[in-house]
């Protein structure tokens, strides 16, 4: 079944990723991507000014999980929507916030749980993930960024504390989000986000 990461109306942009243009300058408008919209994750401020050159990620592991998984820079749907890869073992990361080098803000990681096409997804692990789980986040040039995992929680989807988990301020953190709950076969949604936070650790 095909999961929609849903998080409310309302959702300010704090998700994660810069884009490459100066900084003061306005980020370019989304560009087409390979990747679906996602009617459910709403981007509706418009903050997409870019703040530094970002480093995308470009892969999430969780080797005591078996998860490793290809990340690609996502923007948004001309409706404000954050779009995702149509792959479940593609994730998505946000390219107007911050990206795990960033000195503050919260990292967003996302992906579809499962898919008519293809079955279950990596993510559909973060569900079990006990505290202290190590992540990694490899950026663009190689270089690697370790978290741990600092809890898991299934919220429904209209009581997702938006404000709490994407910020572009505080101390860096990786979040990653995918649904879960009941499976509403009328809807064609799950109930609930997985919401994964992880705080980076010393090399």
């Amino acid at each position: 079944m095909i999961r929609r990461l849903t998080l409310a109306v309302g959702l300010v942009v704090l998700l994660a990723g810069c884009s490459a243009a100066p900084a003061e300058q306005p980020a370019p408008a989304p560009e087409p991507t390979r990747a679906t919209a996602v009617p459910d994750v709403p981007i509706v401020s418009g903050e997409t000014q870019v703040v530094r050159t970002p480093r995308p990620p470009v892969s999430v592991d969780v080797p005591a999980a078996g998860v490793s998984v290809p990340v690609v820079p996502v923007g948004l749907e001309a409706d404000g929507y954050m779009e995702l890869p149509d792959e479940v073992t593609v994730a998505g990361w946000y390219r107007f916030g911050p990206d795990p080098l960033s000195d503050a803000g919260t990292t967003v990681i996302s992906a579809h749980v499962d898919s008519a096409r293809y079955g279950l997804g990596p993510f559909a692990a973060l569900e079990g993930l006990p505290a202290g789980t190590e992540v990694v986040v490899t950026v663009e040039g190689g270089r690697q960024v370790r978290y741990a995992i600092e809890s898991v929680t299934s919220i429904l989807k209209r009581e997702v504390p938006l404000a709490e988990i994407f910020e572009r301020d505080g101390a860096p953190r990786l979040v990653m989000i995918t649904c879960g709950g009941q499976f509403d076969r009328d809807a064609f949604r799950y109930s609930d986000n997985v919401i994964v936070v992880a705080t980076p650790v010393a090399p």
